[in-house]
Formats: structure tokens, sequence, C-alpha cells
């Protein structure tokens, strides 16, 4: 439904295009439909001249729990997962105006993943991030495999997307995938404030020196799709069809 997913331009903070999870009676977990509002977000702002910066937020208590689990299991008992989500990451990789993120609370999967995308992430105390990928016999995505252990190093990507292991917001920070932490009360002020300030900057400027930290956007595409014929195979395999089956069952 597309009122899972909120799309709005700040009208405190011109400039800043804001995308709201709002699917909290799940956790904000994604669905192939909220896949696709986002995507068309994201490639709206690269063409709208008044929107310099967006927004990532979620409710009280979650980010985003990741991919609807359901999906998954349509997927693996012989359905598709579909092009939305590979269309969704591409959106992110190829976001021409800054990305900056709030998180409160959950922060699973592509909750924890996409922020690898942002150029700047506030978190709340209470956030966790996790990726339970082979938890569920799958394996990394959004190019994880390559972007994790370039900010955090081997262990502790390793840690975070092999072994499934929770990070705190503290934890995460010192990782480098988060810029700042604070009181839940104050994740999505300071995350509109953030962006706010890069909206009133030179904007040729401002994208140059973020095409230059980022680099290669080649590289992680081929990378987002290397891992997604791995996952799209672990997806019909056996042991994620009984993984999705006894998570459903929970």
């Amino acid at each position: 439904m597309s009122d899972h997913i909120i799309i709005e331009q700040s009208t405190a903070h011109p400039g800043v295009q804001i995308i709201r999870f709002n699917r909290p009676e799940k956790k904000n977990a994604i669905t192939r439909a909220m896949y696709v509002r986002m995507t068309e977000a994201l490639k709206n702002a690269n063409e709208d001249i008044t929107i310099r910066a967006t927004v990532f937020l979620g409710t009280e208590g979650a980010f985003c729990a990741g991919n609807d689990i359901g999906d998954f299991l349509a997927a693996a008992t012989g359905g598709s997962l579909g092009r939305e989500l590979l269309d969704f990451l591409n959106a992110l990789v190829n976001a021409e105006k800054p990305l900056v993120s709030g998180v409160d609370g959950l922060a699973i999967g592509i909750g924890t993943t996409m922020h690898m995308h942002c150029d700047l992430t506030v978190a709340s105390d209470r956030s966790q991030f996790r990726t339970p990928f082979v938890d569920l016999a799958l394996v990394p995505e959004a190019a994880s495999s390559l972007l994790a252990p370039r900010i955090m190093g081997h262990q502790r990507a390793f840690a975070l997307l092999a072994a499934g292991e929770a990070f705190s917001a503290k934890e995460a920070k010192d990782a480098g995938l988060v810029w700042k932490v604070c009181s839940a009360p104050d994740v999505e002020s300071l995350t509109l404030a953030a962006a706010a300030k890069l909206a009133l900057k030179p904007p040729e400027a401002l994208k140059i020196a973020r095409d230059l930290i980022r680099g290669d956007r080649a590289e992680i595409t081929a990378r987002i799709d290397d891992e997604a014929r791995h996952f799209a195979a672990q997806l019909k395999s056996a042991e994620a069809r009984a993984a999705f089956e006894a998570f459903m069952r929970r």
C-alpha cells in the first residue's frame, strides 16, 4: 500500500525530501510495493532541482525490519522476488543528492545495509543493527560484502554479515556505520537538521565532493549483481525454505 511509504517535502527544511517507513505493525518490513515507492522518490530527487537532500526515517522504535519475509517465502516456493529490490539498490547507488538516515530502534537486514549508501546516519542510543542473512540461509546484499569491510574492517564486517551478530548504536558508530548517536526523541530533529545544512551548500561543489568520496559506482553495482545471483540461488534452496517456514511459525 502506498501509505506504507510516505514521501514528503519538509516545510521546515526547504530542499529536504523525506522518505518515511510507515508500516509499524510489521516493524516497517519492506514489501515490493514499498521498494517501488522509494525508488521513484530517489529517481525524482535526481531530476528535481528543488530537492537538495533525501532523508530516510522510520517510526518510533523501528527503523526497518528488513525485507518482508512473506515475499522471501513466496519466492522460495516457486514465485519470484522480482526486480523491485534490485531497482531500489541501484537507485541508492545512483542517487545524485546526499542521503541522510535517522534510525530509532530495530534496523535489520537491508534496514542496516542501506546505511552503507548513506552519507550521514544518526541513530538513537537504543538502536540495534543486525543482518541475519546466513541465519535465513541467504547471503549479504546491497553490496554490503564490498562496502562493510571497507567501512569497518574484515572482522567486524564478518561479525555483522556472516555471524549475524547484533551491533548496538555505539558499536555501529565505533565501526563507522553511524555518524552520531543521540537519545531517541532527538533522532528526527538531528537528522533533518543535518540534511538541511547539506541542502544549503553549493550543490555542484557538494556533488563533486560526494562523488569523489564515494568512488567508483560501477564496482558497487557489479557487486550488487554478483550478490543478487547468489541470493536468488539460495532463495530456492531447501535450507532457505526451511528457515523461512520456521521464521513464519514463530
